[in-house]
């Protein structure tokens, strides 16, 4: 959204706010429902931190300016009826007042990779020899390493001569053993999509 779509925005229809669904850019996790004026809108795209209007306070407020947590916009967009608003943001730190990730708990939807870390990150807590993430855990980095080697392989062999349904088996065999050796290594998807990003930058 630019600085001139604004004006499509039927604040009206809500006596002057909008609902403003926050969402990860990078998980696609649901982190919070705010509420938006024109001025805290504008105020969002003008300095790429979400700004909401404050029904308790009755004022602006940019999250994290007591805590620190804020929310870096990577990009907003509005529904059909143009009477709400979609913010794709990086959290800095945890999003909710009581500390946690979501003010949705840790039920809210994280699309398949996010939702695929948190399992590895549970096994990895419970440290069950039963669960195959624990015990490739409990193998060490060179262990992991080994696993993304001979997946990467058996992907590629599929892609250049299995069928279809082969090469996503693979793909996903692949890509559940490169989300264990990130786990590992203290990192994310999340690191990655930062990196993405910073190389589709012009």
């Amino acid at each position: 959204m630019m600085l001139d779509d604004v004006d499509a925005i039927d604040f009206e229809k809500g006596g002057g706010l909008v609902p403003a669904i926050v969402q990860d850019s990078r998980t696609l996790r649901v982190l919070m429902l705010g509420y938006m004026d024109r001025a805290a809108l504008l105020e969002t795209l003008e300095s790429g931190e979400a700004t909401f209007f404050s029904r308790s306070r009755g004022g602006r407020w940019r999250k994290g300016e007591t805590s620190g947590n804020r929310l870096h916009v990577r990009g907003v967009s509005f529904d059909c009826d143009r009477d709400a608003i979609l913010v794709s943001a990086a959290p800095v730190g945890p999003t909710c007042h009581t500390g946690a990730e979501s003010c949705f708990g840790e039920e809210a939807p994280s699309g398949v990779l996010g939702n695929l870390e948190r399992t590895i990150t549970a096994r990895a807590a419970l440290g069950d020899e039963g669960s195959y993430t624990a015990r490739l855990l409990q193998d060490g980095v060179k262990r992991i390493s080994q696993k993304v080697g001979e997946e990467g392989v058996e992907c590629a062999l599929a892609g250049a001569a299995g069928s279809a349904e082969e090469l996503c088996n693979e793909a996903a065999d692949l890509i559940y053993h490169v989300a264990v050796l990130l786990h590992a290594r203290g990192r994310s998807f999340g690191d990655v999509f930062d990196v993405l990003e910073s190389r589709a930058k012009p």
